[in-house]
């Protein structure tokens, strides 16, 4: 039976949407779902400001009456207006492996694609740098983590019979807590601090960190704006992502560095590791399913490194360790074994060098594609 593609247009669809990686899944001990009420929210043109100036649309496939596929397109006008690049992308992509099936999804997105007159579909991303993005294609067999996508090893052959190319590769790393951090090094922190004449944010609570919630994106946009794909927040954008993220930051893990008139100059975000517990309530909330998310952050054994991020005027002043070293620190008291980054592109070896200062293995690999369209 031939594939049919649905274009996702109902509530109800995108729940089947949001839902099918859940089945497809089903038995690997690898992956982890992501949250699906934030998967519902950023899809949603209702609630994501995203959409306020980007196109996107998502469909599913069905074949013999069955969800088998899902996949969305992303086009975002700015992106030309900063890269000089007239680009579709396409995220959120899963699906059975059959080669029919990719088919008619790819076929699908490129044929949206060509109302833009793309030149090009690049993938898997986001709206933003924050959404998932990279296709795994080194580390199978390891755990997935909350901010990174998990696909099965068939993906990226079907890519590469579909003329994707490499165009970029992200880096994770798995980092051992050490047992103390040198005081020499503690040292070197401080009397950084002392001639920059920053310091650190004392804050408890997540709510310590709302007044530095804005100066944390601007640290961002400014630190992110040469790297690749990046396009800048709107104050929109901004808003939604503060109220989504700020809430839940963990101040243990989570280090803000402010100059002497307080404003934002650097700042890492880490949280416990959810993958356990994501797996466990597959990726919902209620009715019981905050239960082992609320375990998870009492007792972590791990921790997710989502964003580091420091001024472009500060970034060779060691500010970045002086970050680092209190986020490590964190990690230290709370008892953590181990830390995951999220991914770091295979050519910044600035932020990759951190890493040289303790126990490591670089495990997984994930990759943006490209395909000239004709």
């Amino acid at each position: 039976m031939a594939v049919e593609i649905r274009i996702v247009q109902t509530k109800r669809d995108l729940k089947k949407y949001v839902k099918f990686p859940i089945t497809l899944y089903k038995g690997n001990p690898w992956y982890v779902p992501f949250m699906r009420s934030e998967e519902m929210a950023v899809l949603n043109p209702k609630k994501n400001p995203s959409f306020e100036t980007a196109e996107g649309r998502s469909w599913l496939a069905y074949k013999d009456g069955k969800i088998v596929g899902r996949v969305t397109g992303i086009y975002l006008p700015q992106y030309k207006e900063v890269w000089g690049k007239n680009q579709a992308r396409f995220g959120w992509v899963d699906f059975i492996d059959d080669d029919e099936v990719s088919e008619a999804l790819f076929g699908t997105v490129e044929d949206w694609a060509a109302q833009f007159d793309a030149e090009s579909l690049t993938g898997p991303q986001g709206f933003t740098d924050l959404d998932p993005e990279g296709m795994l294609i080194k580390g199978f067999e390891e755990l997935g983590t909350m901010p990174m996508i998990y696909n099965h090893p068939y993906y990226p052959e079907h890519l590469a019979r579909l003329g994707f190319m490499k165009e970029t590769d992200w880096l994770e790393f798995e980092i051992k807590t050490p047992q103390s951090i040198p005081e020499k090094v503690r040292r070197i922190q401080e009397l950084v601090l002392l001639r920059k004449k920053l310091h650190m944010v004392n804050a408890k609570k997540s709510r310590d960190l709302m007044p530095y919630a804005r100066g944390l994106f601007h640290v961002l946009v400014e630190s992110y704006k040469n790297l690749y794909g990046f396009v800048p927040l709107s104050e929109k954008q901004i808003d939604s992502y503060i109220k989504q993220y700020i809430p839940f930051a963990d101040p243990r893990f989570t280090k803000v560095v402010v100059d002497e008139n307080e404003k934002v100059v650097a700042f890492g975000v880490a949280m416990p590791s959810f993958s356990r517990a994501l797996q466990k309530n597959r990726g919902r909330l209620f009715p019981f399913g905050w239960i082992p998310m609320l375990q998870a952050m009492k007792k972590p054994v791990g921790m997710d490194m989502y964003l580091v991020a420091v001024l472009p005027e500060y970034q060779s002043s060691g500010v970045v360790s002086v970050v680092m070293g209190t986020i490590t620190q964190g990690a230290i008291d709370a008892g953590l074994e181990f830390a995951e980054t999220s991914g770091e592109l295979e050519d910044n070896e600035a932020v990759q060098a951190m890493w040289r200062n303790y126990e490591h293995r670089q495990h997984k690999r994930r990759r943006c594609f490209i395909k000239e369209l004709k």
